[in-house]
């Protein structure tokens, strides 16, 4: 017997997308922010970028895979940025390759799974958000890896006051995410799959290769609709708690999420987080702060490469990653700083803590690697002054 979870099928016909406070007056009322998420520090992607959504939705005339609310050309679009042909100016939430997006949408539309793998900081669980509310419009479907994620995490969970009271029942079972996202043909989401034990991981196989989850307590299963798929996380370099299994691993399509090319791409990334993030916390947006950005990206590049922009000196990395996400949060602080002890100015005083606590993650061995970056790179650099006299007083 098959069944299928009570809730409603996602078609792009019956489900309008909501939009965020921020929209335009000009949005229809229908798609309008659901209680709560206005407040919300952090919305969910389909809520946030609802307009630009509800947009793409409606100038999009390519063929939908099924329970799409997008065209895959639609969904990249999405992701990448781009301009309407009604003028509309739809922001990228990647800044990579396009061709790395349109393999990653593409392995959304077929049967298999997408595995997003990459060093820490590369937007791995960014992107995985970003796609599942452009294909679903919902990033909730969502599966939190840790060392104690249980079986039921992934499959399915008792209310054990009715499994006591009346025995095993489909009132008493307590889908996953992943049921979930199967019986209504969606996108499910799974993060830090590395860190979940591995006997918890290979639940997975028979959902993804069978498109089945059986539940023999009750002689039934259910069956995966169309529209169903997975995308996972998962670091390649912080290793986690275990390896994939070679069968797993089989299942899935694997993209891997690069480091920023060049600097000037990495500070375009910064910036544009920083901007979203500091709207988010009524931050001032100061345009002379690009300066410092294009610092800590340039520290943190330098120091992540082992060699210096202009290639003439080689230095000594930090045990930590110094990823893009870390030069985000660096910023970020560096404005609150500003804002509530400055004038709001972004300067390289607001940015030396936070550098200082990046790189110095192993207090013997790299507090000495960033005294010899100081020292060897930093004070002797044109333009580098106050940030190095900052630099010494946090690091006394």
């Amino acid at each position: 017997m098959t069944v299928s979870v009570d809730s409603t099928t996602s078609t792009t016909e019956n489900q309008p997308a909501p939009v965020s406070a921020s929209a335009p007056a000009s949005t229809p009322a229908s798609a309008a922010v659901p209680a709560g998420e206005a407040e919300a520090l952090r919305p969910h992607a389909e809520h946030a970028f609802a307009a630009e959504l509800a947009a793409l939705a409606a100038q999009d005339d390519r063929p939908r895979p099924a329970r799409w609310r997008l065209s895959p050309w639609a969904v990249a679009t999405y992701l990448l940025g781009g301009t309407l042909p009604d003028g509309t100016v739809i922001s990228p939430k990647y800044v990579g390759p396009r061709r790395i997006v349109e393999v990653a949408v593409t392995t959304l539309a077929t049967d298999r799974a997408l595995l997003l793998l990459g060093v820490p900081g590369t937007a791995k669980t960014w992107v995985s958000e970003h796609l599942a509310a452009a294909v679903s419009g919902d990033s909730t479907l969502l599966v939190q890896g840790t060392a104690g994620t249980p079986e039921e995490a992934i499959r399915y969970g008792w209310n054990y006051a009715q499994l006591l009271a009346h025995g095993p029942s489909r009132d008493a079972l307590v889908p996953s995410p992943v049921m979930r996202a199967m019986a209504d043909g969606m996108t499910a989401r799974v993060e830090e799959l590395t860190r979940i034990p591995a006997d918890v991981q290979d639940t997975l196989i028979t959902i993804l290769s069978e498109k089945t989850l059986p539940i023999p307590e009750l002689g039934q299963e259910v069956q995966a609709v169309r529209g169903f798929n997975l995308i996972a996380t998962a670091n390649n370099r912080d290793r986690g708690v275990n390896d994939l299994s070679s069968a797993l691993r089989r299942r899935f399509n694997t993209v891997v999420l690069p480091l920023p090319e060049s600097a000037d791409a990495e500070v375009d990334i910064v910036s544009r987080r920083v901007d979203q993030i500091g709207r988010s916390l009524d931050l001032p947006a100061g345009p002379e702060g690009i300066d410092e950005i294009r610092r800590v990206v340039t520290v943190f590049r330098e120091l992540r490469d082992g060699v210096t922009t202009d290639g003439r000196t080689k230095v000594k990395s930090p045990s930590g990653t110094l990823s893009t996400a870390e030069a985000i949060s660096v910023v970020t602080n560096g404005l609150a700083l500003a804002a509530h002890f400055g004038d709001g100015v972004l300067r390289p005083g607001d940015v030396a803590a936070g550098i200082l606590g990046a790189v110095v993650r192993d207090p013997a061995a790299d507090r000495v690697i960033w005294q010899e970056y100081l020292e060897a790179v930093v004070r002797e650099r044109d333009g580098w002054k106050d940030f190095y006299r900052a630099c010494r007083e946090v690091s006394a």
